[in-house]
């Protein structure tokens, strides 16, 4: 049975479901990440993560873990970190106004959101890396670098970046004749639909070993292939540095200010620099770096034709704002056919030319699991590198 000849919902069967990003997603910059480790990096890794970063084969890969918060939210002891898998601005409401966070503030607790996930449990690791006396690893630590893993990806996906009808999951639509919902299409069906169509030469390996190395025989290695062959070796090479770059931190310069403001201004941060969530600085900038992925939803992820008639009409009076998450599955019974079919729906089609293939065609969400990668790669890189070369106290990231 030949990949090409599956549909969207098929392949989507065939690979794991998560909540966020779909599992396809996490895994994805996972290895994207694990291939620009430093070299000293992954041995640190694997250390702290133990027995659960091992495939059947004893490899340690990241990927492995990286759906991991996913499954922990369910359980009774992570319930609360629900919240830090998104954030929402309260005035924000795409396609006709993406605020970020605009004069109204942030949806919730301020420091309960993904962009403050970043930077906590980046913090927990920064301490466990500067304590040279540490003979073992705690269990936050542990689980610090499975969020991390995580929510890099997270803030990737630009629907976890608004709180609107709980980042799309609200919102159905219909992609290849099939209901879902938008949040579900940008989790898994847009790369399902990638996975049926890559071209035949990816099913073969690379010249690139720290490529290869990194891979693990699954249905969407091909897919990494290209994303690396043809987008960070090709049209992302001369971005590549850009994406790794955070702008001065204004709270720290001099400022015509009497100290005392400039304390205040520091411990409670600049809504201007970094959305008064306090989470950037010179080197680690999650708010610097979400701001045009949030954009992505009034460009493009919106569909605005969801607010004009007749799909304003559809009323969804269970969809729960203050619940980014969805227990919704597009698994198909691969022994019933018709499960899979197309039915007449009342709901927008998105899998269209101006849609999907407009995602398609610019390679938007490709650039976004790059991005989400090579951020990982970065800030891994910053927090357990042992670097010879001067690079110490920058994110950079090992070429390939």
């Amino acid at each position: 049975m030949q990949l090409a000849a599956l549909s969207v919902f098929t392949v989507a069967a065939l690979i794991p479901q998560a909540l966020s990003w779909g599992a396809v997603g996490h895994e994805v910059v996972a290895t994207v990440a694990q291939m620009h480790l430093h070299p000293s990096v992954l041995p640190k890794l694997c250390a702290i993560l133990e027995d659960d970063v091992s495939d059947y084969g004893g490899s340690c890969h990241l990927a492995t873990v990286a759906t991991w918060a996913d499954q922990a939210r369910r359980e009774a002891k992570y319930r609360w970190t629900g919240p830090l898998h998104y954030i929402g601005a309260t005035d924000d409401y795409p396609s006709n106004l993406c605020a970020f966070p605009g004069s109204g503030g942030w949806e919730g607790r301020t420091h309960i959101n993904v962009l403050s996930g970043i930077r906590n449990v980046t913090t927990v690791l920064q301490d466990y890396q500067g304590d040279a006396t540490v003979a073992y690893v705690d269990g936050y630590v542990k689980d610090a670098l499975k969020f991390l893993i995580h929510f890099l990806g997270d803030m990737h996906q630009p629907l976890h970046l608004t709180g609107r009808d709980r980042g799309g999951n609200g919102d159905k639509v219909s992609f290849d004749g099939r209901v879902t919902n938008l949040h579900s299409l940008w989790d898994s069906l847009l790369i399902a639909q990638r996975l049926r169509t890559l071209p035949m030469n990816y099913t073969r390996p690379l010249p690139l070993p720290d490529v290869e190395d990194n891979l693990r025989d699954t249905i969407y290695d091909p897919y990494i292939r290209r994303l690396v062959w043809e987008g960070i070796l090709g049209k992302y090479e001369d971005e590549l540095s850009s994406w790794l770059t955070c702008p001065a931190p204004e709270r720290l310069r001099v400022l015509p200010l009497p100290k005392w403001q400039r304390v205040l201004l520091w411990l409670f941060g600049s809504k201007s620099q970094d959305g008064g969530l306090n989470v950037d600085d010179e080197f680690l900038c999650p708010y610097h770096w979400a701001q045009p992925v949030h954009s992505l939803n009034c460009d493009i992820v919106w569909p605005a034709e969801l607010d004009q008639p007749p799909y304003n009409r559809i009323s969804y009076t269970d969809v729960d704002r203050s619940d980014h998450f969805s227990e919704e599955t597009f698994f198909v019974d691969l022994d019933d056919p018709e499960s899979s079919a197309r039915r007449k729906n009342s709901y927008l089609e998105l899998d269209t030319p101006q849609y999907a293939g407009r995602i398609r065609d610019e390679w938007i969400v490709e650039k976004l699991l790059a991005q989400g990668g090579l951020r990982l790669a970065a800030v891994l890189n910053w927090l357990f590198a042992d670097f010879t070369d001067g690079s110490s106290g920058h994110l950079v990231i090992r070429e390939l």
